[in-house]
């Protein structure tokens, strides 16, 4: 495995990764590996939206054109 080292790294940057991290239960390191593997993965397939379409297409079709509801809705009555 490669390694790397991020430098000039924001200290707001930095708190606000360690404090995710924290959140996460994992170390800081384990919670930057994390955000760029899903920021790898999700820009090279096009992301959830891309793999849906894929899996999914040939049942929901092409016309991805939605009506809007054009009726007007009844104000809420509090009493």
């Amino acid at each position: 495995m490669a390694n790397m080292t991020v430098r000039n790294l924001p200290d707001e940057i930095h708190a606000r990764l360690r404090q995710q991290a924290e959140a996460n239960n994992r170390s800081l390191e384990a919670e930057v590996r994390s955000i760029l593997t899903h920021s790898a993965i999700a820009s090279s397939d096009g992301g959830f939206g891309h793999r849906i379409r894929e899996r999914y297409g040939r049942f929901l079709g092409d016309d991805l054109s939605v009506e809007r509801d054009q009726t007007m809705s009844q104000p809420g009555l509090f009493e």
